[in-house]
C-alpha cells in the first residue's frame, strides 16, 4: 500500500531556513494539521495547495507517494 511522505518539504524548510512554527503561521494551518503533516498523514488537497502558495512551489516539491 502507498502512501503519502513530506520528507521534501521539511527539506525545502531546512533550505530556506523557515521554522516549522513560522512555516505554520505563515501558511495559516491549524495545530492538527501540522502533526498530520509530521506523521505523513494524508491532509487535505486545499492545505497543499496553500503550502505550494506560500512557498511558491509544485506539490512534487513538498511530498512524495512511496
Amino acid at each position: 500500500m502507498k502512501s503519502i511522505n513530506y520528507k521534501k518539504l521539511w527539506i525545502l524548510l531546512l533550505e530556506r531556513n523557515i521554522s516549522k512554527r513560522d512555516f505554520r503561521e505563515r501558511c495559516s494551518i491549524s495545530t492538527g494539521t501540522m502533526t498530520k503533516l509530521n506523521k505523513n498523514q494524508e491532509v487535505a488537497l486545499s492545505v497543499i495547495i496553500k503550502i505550494c502558495n506560500t512557498l511558491d512551489c509544485d506539490i512534487a516539491d513538498i511530498c512524495e507517494v512511496v
